[in-house]
């Protein structure tokens, strides 16, 4: 089953024509890497686990996550609209890099790369939402 197929979520539908490029390839990787800080849960037999979706491409990602999974360890990774199958390929302080079963579609990764850039705009305007409800006194911390 390739990564495609193991979508269970639907995809958004397609927004207006997008000025996004091509994602080009670069280096010794399968496939080029976006550098992206969203939440993502990881799935696996023992729990369900929330983490940070750090870098993603169309072969895998990486994954900030409190206590890192072990090496071989099969993962179901759920971000934006998506869910992949994967496999923990390398370990380290805080983070896994996994593999995924198949290829991820050009246009998942894009749409990652959209959501972050949204993601990080409406925090911002939460944050400053919160600011103004306590300078004007309507919460207290």
């Amino acid at each position: 089953m390739n990564a495609a197929a193991a979508m269970q979520a639907p995809v958004a539908p397609p927004r207006e024509p997008s000025d996004a490029k091509p994602i080009p390839n670069t280096g010794r990787r399968a496939a080029a890497r976006l550098r992206l800080s969203i939440p993502a849960k990881i799935v696996t037999i023992y729990a369900t686990t929330r983490c940070v979706l750090l870098d993603l491409s169309r072969s895998g990602a990486q994954v900030g996550i409190q206590t890192p999974l072990d090496v071989g360890d099969p993962v179901f990774l759920r971000f934006v609209d998506y869910e992949v199958f994967a496999t923990v390929k390398r370990r380290s302080e805080g983070a896994n890099g996994l593999e995924f079963e198949g290829l991820l579609e050009e246009e998942m990764v894009l749409h990652a790369r959209r959501y972050a850039e949204t993601f990080e705009d409406a925090k911002r305007r939460a944050l400053m939402d919160d600011v103004r409800a306590w300078v004007n006194g309507a919460r207290r911390y």
